[in-house]
C-alpha cells in the first residue's frame, strides 16, 4: 500500500484557501510587515479588526522573549484583564522569567525579595515545588548560565513562555490559539502517523514530518 494514495492527485487545492491559511499564520504570529506585503501582493482583504490587537500582542510577545517579563505582565493585564488570574501556570512562568532576569543581572537581594513576595504562594501547590527549587538553585552559582539549570536562562525557554502567552491571549480574546496552518500540520501528522503504524506492519518506515518536508 502506498503512503500517498493516488486519490491525493484528484484533490483540488483552492489558491484562496492557501492564501487564507498563510494570512492566518501571519496574524497569529504578529508578522505585521509581512502581512501587509502579502495582502498587497495577493489582493486579499486586510483583517483591519485584528491589526491593532496584533500590534499589542507583538509588543507583549517581544517583551517576554527579551526577558522583560514585568512589562509583559503589565501589558497583558491591560490588554487581557483576568487572563493571568485564570491561567496560574502562565503567570508562574512569567514571574519566573522576571526572577531569572534578576539573577542573570546579579541582583541577588532583589531576586530573593521578589521570590518571597511573588513566588512563595506557588510553593503551597506541589506541582510548583520542584520548579521553584530549580529556580532558587540558580542563586547558588556565580555564573548561573553554567549551572545544571542553565536551560532556564536560555532563549529557547523564553520563546516557549512567549509563545504560550501569545496563544493564551488569543484564546482569551476568542481567537484560535493555534493558526490554521499549525492545526493542519498537527492533523496531517496524526493521520500520517496512524497510516504509518498500519503500513509499518509491511516494513514501511514510521512517518517523520521533517523527512516529509524534505521530500
Amino acid at each position: 500500500m502506498d503512503a500517498d494514495p493516488p486519490q491525493f492527485g484528484n484533490i483540488d487545492v483552492n489558491e484562496s484557501d492557501i492564501h487564507t491559511i498563510v494570512l492566518s499564520y501571519l496574524v497569529h504570529n504578529c508578522f505585521k510587515d509581512t502581512l501587509e506585503s502579502f495582502v498587497s501582493c495577493t489582493g486579499m482583504k486586510q483583517p483591519v479588526d485584528h491589526m491593532q490587537d496584533m500590534e499589542k500582542r507583538k509588543r507583549i510577545y517581544h517583551f517576554a522573549l527579551d526577558g522583560n517579563a514585568s512589562k509583559a505582565i503589565e501589558m497583558t493585564e491591560e490588554f487581557a484583564p483576568g487572563l493571568l488570574e485564570e491561567n496560574k501556570d502562565l503567570h508562574f512562568d512569567l514571574l519566573s522569567l522576571h526572577f531569572v532576569e534578576l539573577v542573570s543581572s546579579h541582583k541577588t537581594q532583589e531576586a530573593l525579595l521578589f521570590a518571597q513576595c511573588q513566588l512563595t504562594d506557588f510553593g503551597k501547590e506541589q506541582k510548583y515545588v520542584k520548579k521553584l527549587e530549580d529556580f532558587m538553585a540558580l542563586l547558588a552559582y556565580d555564573e548561573p548560565e553554567k549551572s545544571p539549570m542553565f536551560h532556564l536562562l536560555s532563549s529557547d525557554h523564553r520563546q516557549h513562555v512567549a509563545e504560550s502567552l501569545n496563544r493564551a491571549i488569543l484564546a482569551h480574546t476568542k481567537l484560535p490559539s493555534y493558526s490554521a496552518m499549525e492545526r493542519l500540520i498537527q492533523q496531517t501528522t496524526v493521520v500520517r502517523q496512524c497510516l504509518s503504524q498500519e503500513l509499518g506492519k509491511d516494513g514501511h518506515k514510521p512517518f517523520s514530518l521533517k523527512d516529509f518536508l524534505k521530500s
